[in-house]
């Protein structure tokens, strides 16, 4: 018995020359380079249809997205965080879960949302596609997005939106790769710091190797006879690139950092999070009752919920955690 063959992507000929070379390219050239990778996958999306503005997000924690990489008419726009709302595209596409057109509602989930890029022109076209994941059990989890803007009405037909969508999905392949190779490496014998843990040492020393590679190419450039304007120009070109390369890395980095606080913090009902944020201060149960205003069995019964949720066998223990949440 044959496996069944995967349904053709329905788009035409010239986009799919397109995206067959994006596949080869992508696989040989961008394993790691996540910075190249988002900025060729910019280009592919042009080649198929007007693209002004372009980025990438990922969401972090329970409320947060950051954006390592994104372009407005040309331009790199600096990568950033942002807190999400309950209108804005991010909670539009965790509701949904598929593609988001500005067609659908005329642009108002992305009124809603923050906004990107050149703040004084409003995109007259755009196309949001989510990036999932594998997750526990089976079920796909949504984890970034790619996402097209166009200052031109009706710039994004069908044709265009199965493109980028299959791009996300060539993105999402990519980086759950990279994901599921570094957890394997993680489970080496390798003392107490996994490959993929986000410390101090492996900040300071990132920073330390892109600083010295900043200064070569500045140092190329003072090198470089005083008439030799395009050459000198071409170095400051590869400064901006590479700065522009950074940027986005250490964004990306944040997304290493341990989201355990925020996840346990998260877990708690409102009641047991007022209870929570007080251990900080040492109070004892008396005292948390009183500043409440609620029973001492009350407070003893959220305590007891509290360590069950975080697995942890004291006040204290929870107490540190909390910190470590308060401090993101």
């Amino acid at each position: 018995m044959t496996a069944d063959r995967p349904v053709p992507l329905r788009v035409d000929a010239e986009t799919a020359i397109i995206l067959r070379e994006a596949y080869h390219k992508i696989q040989s050239l961008y394993r790691g380079d996540h910075y190249g990778l988002y900025d060729y996958v910019r280009a592919v999306a042009g080649k198929i249809a007007r693209v002004d503005t372009f980025y990438v997000g990922f969401l972090h924690g329970a409320n947060r997205v950051r954006y390592p990489y994104g372009y407005d008419s040309g331009q790199y726009i600096d990568p950033d965080t942002h807190t999400f709302g309950p209108n804005g595209q991010t909670a539009w596409l965790l509701k949904h879960r598929q593609t988001y057109r500005l067609a659908y509602d005329n642009g108002a989930v992305l009124r809603s949302g923050v906004p990107i890029g050149d703040t004084t022109r409003a995109s007259a076209d755009a196309v949001t596609v989510p990036i999932f994941r594998s997750g526990d059990g089976g079920a796909d989890r949504l984890f970034g997005m790619l996402s097209m803007h166009s200052y031109q009405p009706n710039s994004y037909d069908d044709n265009a939106v199965r493109a980028f969508e299959w791009l996300a999905g060539l993105v999402a392949r990519v980086l759950t790769r990279e994901g599921e190779d570094l957890e394997a490496l993680r489970r080496l014998p390798a003392g107490d710091e996994g490959p993929n843990l986000l410390t101090s040492d492996r900040v300071m020393e990132y920073l330390g190797h892109q600083i010295a590679s900043l200064r070569a190419i500045a140092i190329e450039a003072m090198d470089e006879p005083e008439a030799a304007g395009a050459a000198i120009q071409g170095h400051l070109g590869r400064l901006v690139r590479a700065t522009e390369q950074i940027q986005s890395e250490l964004v990306e980095m944040m997304l290493d950092t341990d989201e355990g606080p925020e996840r346990r913090y998260a877990s708690l009902t409102r009641a047991q999070q007022g209870v929570a944020v007080l251990l900080v201060d040492d109070l004892d149960n008396d005292q948390l009752a009183a500043e409440l205003g609620i029973s001492l069995n009350t407070v003893k019964t959220h305590l007891s919920a509290i360590l069950k949720k975080y697995g942890m066998v004291n006040r204290a223990q929870v107490a540190d955690d909390i910190r470590k949440y308060l401090a993101r």
